[in-house]
């Protein structure tokens, strides 16, 4: 083998390890204060986190190298290394979120309805812009950028109907290089025409946008039948086919959010045992199936979750604004169901984790329950990664992990720049956050090791 045609081979192989040439041999050292989770905090927190006040975190080629104290990490680097400091601030992994709708971001606090009327008035209207390719895009960008802004770097996300809003939304994302989950919507009854898809068509639209995005770059993609409701017998069982087919691909859906809405499902499936049974008997319930909500389940629905190792997204602000009612978080805990947080924008009224966390803790509070600083960071980082089967790649800082994180800074107003420093303990810390903390306290996102959102100063004019 000649000297030219060898160097080809080993540039070959090196490009399929790392990447890309630029990335090989070329880390990033990044300081500040370092969290992440190693397990589940609850009901035992010893050993399940690792916190460096004074920490480092390497990145190479889009991948976690090292995590450690600052001077451990300095002293195992090559001069040659550059650093990025932000001492004073925090690094945390990206956030996950479960459950999000994004053409509805354009809707997002919409006055005055319950989950049916809500759909009706304001949901489906909307959705019908995103036939428009052009539209699409352009809202789709929009609403990456404000994931990114808050710290957002996965997502199960919601697309409509179209094929359009689809392509649209893995497009922007794979701009990012961002590793997310969406699908079309299935809905062939029981909404407006404009909005109506077929068994057939349903099934035809899904199956090619599983080839033409499942596996491309970070993205993932997600059978999506709407609810129950919108979707027909038939439409159902074209689902349970495609997860036949493609076992490696999500299911998302709704479950159990409004009890008009369960009383809905038992008059239009009289012959199945509850709502949950609708979908487990076309096959849609399992490890990678997320059920929005699923607040009114019954003992029976919460052994088939457990049995089936299904999914719950906890959607708190959603919850609340429409009146939905409150997540039985012991019971999922009890049970050890795994289940994430979702921001549920348009019927959620932030795009914000901390503002989520914020209300999930009430939630608790109501219930005579508690949610934990550290339960809730675990839950909007590792525990999202975890109810979406990604925490082999995302979720902490663990080396040969995707490096998605976010730079905190938990100063951004006087107000919580007095709390923090009035604050003695980790957990107090993060409580702080978890309850006053809004997207002023998200300094910088990076999506495998890359920046992706950085705050600037905004100017305004009138």
């Amino acid at each position: 083998m000649g000297l030219s045609r060898m160097f080809l081979v080993v540039f070959a192989l090196v490009v399929q390890v790392f990447g890309s040439i630029e990335s090989f041999g070329s880390p990033t050292a990044y300081r500040g204060t370092v969290l992440h989770f190693l397990k589940n905090p609850y009901p035992a927190p010893a050993g399940s986190y690792e916190y460096y006040q004074d920490g480092a975190l390497v990145v190479d080629g889009g991948i976690i190298q090292k995590v450690g104290s600052y001077a451990e990490v300095l002293q195992s680097l090559p001069p040659s290394v550059p650093w990025i400091d932000y001492s004073g601030k925090w690094l945390i992994p990206g956030f996950v979120d479960t459950h999000v709708h994004y053409p509805q971001t354009e809707m997002i606090g919409a006055y005055g309805a319950q989950l049916l009327e809500w759909l009706n008035t304001y949901t489906f209207p909307t959705e019908k812009q995103y036939s428009n390719a052009v539209y699409a895009k352009k809202q789709a960008r929009f609403f990456i950028d404000q994931l990114l802004r808050n710290g957002t770097t996965s997502a199960l996300v919601f697309s409509t109907v179209h094929k359009e809003s689809v392509d649209a939304f893995f497009e922007a994302s794979l701009e990012k290089n961002l590793r997310m989950i969406s699908g079309k919507v299935l809905m062939d009854r029981n909404a407006p025409s404009y909005l109506l898809d077929t068994a057939a068509s349903g099934y035809q639209d899904s199956k090619d946008l599983i080839k033409k995005w499942h596996g491309q770059g970070r993205l993932s993609y997600a059978i999506t039948p709407r609810f129950a409701p919108t979707s027909s017998p038939e439409q159902l069982s074209q689902a349970g086919t495609l997860k036949k087919e493609f076992p490696e691909v999500y299911i998302h859906t709704h479950l159990s959010e409004n009890k008009a809405e369960i009383e809905w499902v038992k008059s239009l499936f009289p012959n199945h045992q509850g709502y949950l049974d609708v979908y487990d008997s076309y096959g849609l319930t399992g490890k990678r199936s997320i059920f929005a909500h699923s607040i009114h389940l019954t003992s029976v629905e919460f052994q088939t979750m457990a049995t089936t190792d299904s999914v719950a997204a906890f959607c708190p602000t959603s919850n609340l604004f429409l009146g939905s009612g409150l997540f039985p978080i012991k019971a999922f805990r009890d049970q050890n169901i795994r289940f994430g947080l979702g921001t549920d924008v348009g019927a959620g009224t932030s795009f914000s984790m901390f503002q989520t966390l914020n209300e999930a803790y009430k939630i608790a509070q109501l219930q005579s329950q508690k949610l934990s600083s550290l339960d809730g960071f675990y839950r909007a980082t590792l525990g999202g990664a975890q109810a979406l089967d990604l925490d082999s790649k995302i979720g902490n800082f663990l080396p040969g992990k995707e490096a998605d994180f976010v730079v905190i800074e938990p100063k951004s107003t006087l107000l919580t720049t007095m709390r923090h420093l009035n604050s003695q303990t980790l957990e107090e810390k993060l409580f702080v956050l978890m309850t006053l903390g809004d997207d002023r306290n998200v300094f910088a996102t990076y999506s495998m090791g890359e920046l992706v959102f950085s705050q600037v100063p905004q100017t305004y004019s009138r």
